[in-house]
């Protein structure tokens, strides 16, 4: 049998803010160590000497001047500080979302 009264359907509107999602932190740099060697001219002149002998490795070497290295220096310092503002910036609003869902849950129990 088919019913001749309709019920009313009831609507419920629950506002509701959508959970912010965080995604995870990049994995730690593994960083390779540098193996620094300092051409003084007595050294590389021992290097030349063995050069011409046949008993020199076969590198290859590469050069920075004072003001180069001090620019190579200062870039680090600038990505490790750009490392640093932006780990603080993921970290408040992390614990920005955190303090929300807590004042909800508190609003909630009572």
């Amino acid at each position: 049998m088919i019913p001749t009264q309709t019920k009313p359907v009831e609507v419920i509107t629950i506002a509701e803010p959508s959970p912010i999602y965080h995604p995870p932190l990049p994995i730690e740099l593994n960083l390779a160590d540098i193996d620094w060697e300092i051409l003084t001219p007595h050294i590389m002149k021992e290097y030349l000497s063995d050069l011409e002998n046949g008993s020199a490795p076969n590198t290859a070497y590469y050069s920075l001047t004072t003001k180069d290295y001090e620019n190579l220096s200062n870039n680090m310092a600038e990505i490790k500080r750009y490392i640093k503002d932006t780990l603080h910036i993921i970290e408040f609003y992390r614990e920005y979302d955190k303090e929300d869902t807590d004042k909800e849950k508190v609003s909630d129990n009572k």
